[in-house]
């Protein structure tokens, strides 16, 4: 019972792209990992824009993408709640929401904190014989912290330390043994480089990012089972702004991802942490063409109007062998003094695909100082 239960959340979560994709073509070998709500987009800025954040301007919701982007942000202080109603298309009662806000120290630090919690709904739980035991509701969360600092007029780095706790199962026995909730230590680090160009005489903005995030233990919900990866992930990306005129601004971004893990029927998936970050770049057993295939697309592009209206758009790619996640997303955003509201909708590729008609919704509320920014 507990790993079907684990199976299946992990299927829910992600989005049931194993559920859509024919397996006529044998390649089929998607990346698995635990506590995958880890990878999905928290706010409707980075959720309209196909899931691209690394690069682009630094807002509350930087933690997530990459904390290095705090030191860049203009303003004292912020915060921000994101909702995300998961699933809808097939679930009515998965729900993520994320909590996070930023404090700048100085000119050049900035430190960050962040909630980020899931519940996949009530569960009703079996005995081996079909009978009914109880219903759960099965919960995961992380909690953040991040430090931000400026090392030039152009760079910036930052860390970020995470707990993570994931409660599938409420204790339930399994084959005779005790479940319990799953816990993991993890930690990010990035980078942040931006410079103001000019384009045909108009005012620019040019930035590039990285972020290696989730590098942590791994995780287990029996003292029987054998534990598993967290999503240890490569983010990397880059955005061009342009200040068309007084009012009006243009954005595009691409943020490009790959899994940290171990390839499935790969030459070793029981290889350590601090191995696999190293080992994943080559272990797919297809060879560098399947390597490529374990990447992600996302690019989008954001228009803002006198800095109080934003129009987005942008689409998400997957290989179909590694999970088929094909959507398109939009999104606006409006901004009245130190508030903002944000919104945002995923329309996949596919037909009666389970993120159909996923939408997301952010609230930020902005502290803003007199520092100068290239940002706004």
């Amino acid at each position: 019972m507990k790993k079907l239960l684990i199976t299946l959340v992990t299927i829910i979560i992600t989005g049931g792209s194993a559920l859509i994709y024919s397996q006529d073509d044998g390649a089929l070998n998607a990346l698995h990992t635990v506590v995958p709500f880890l990878t999905i987009a928290p706010d409707s800025r980075a959720g309209a824009m196909g899931d691209a954040g690394v690069a682009t301007t630094p807002d509350v919701y930087s933690l997530h993408w990459n904390p290095a982007k705090f030191a860049f942000i203009d303003g004292k202080a912020g915060v921000g709640i994101s909702y995300l109603p998961w699933l809808r298309n097939i679930v009515p009662d998965i729900n993520l929401a994320q909590i996070t806000g930023y404090k700048r120290l100085d000119d050049n630090q900035v430190i960050a904190a962040s909630l980020f919690y899931s519940s996949l709904g009530d569960v009703p739980f079996t005995d081996d014989a079909g009978s009914y035991l109880t219903t759960f509701r099965p919960n995961e969360f992380s909690l953040d912290a991040a430090y931000s600092r400026l090392f030039s007029e152009h760079f910036s780095g930052g860390i970020a330390f995470r707990f993570i706790y994931s409660n599938l199962t409420g204790g339930m026995y399994s084959v005779g043994e005790p479940t319990k909730p799953g816990t993991s230590f993890a930690a990010d680090i990035s980078g942040y480089y931006q410079s103001k160009i000019l384009i045909g005489g108009k005012n620019g903005l040019v930035a590039a990012g990285v972020n290696i995030s989730n590098i942590g233990s791994k995780m287990s919900y029996s003292d029987d089972q054998t534990a598993d990866f967290i999503p240890m992930n490569f983010r990397i990306g880059t955005s061009l702004n342009v200040d068309l005129d007084d009012h009006n601004r243009l954005s595009a971004s691409l943020d490009i991802n790959k899994l940290l893990v171990p390839t499935p029927n790969g030459k070793d998936s029981t290889v350590a942490v601090p191995v696999a970050l190293f080992t994943s770049w080559g272990d797919a057993p297809g060879g560098f063409s399947e390597e490529l295939r374990e990447f992600t697309l996302s690019p989008g592009i954001e228009y803002w109007y006198n800095k109080q209206f934003a129009v987005r758009g942008g689409y998400f790619y997957e290989n179909q062998t590694k999970g088929n996640r094909k959507y398109f997303t939009t999104g606006i955003g409006l901004k009245l003094k130190q508030f903002s509201l944000d919104f945002s909708y995923l329309m996949p590729v596919a037909q009666n695909h389970p993120l159909a008609h996923t939408l997301r919704f952010s609230l930020t509320f902005d502290i803003n100082s007199n520092k100068a920014s290239s940002t706004n």
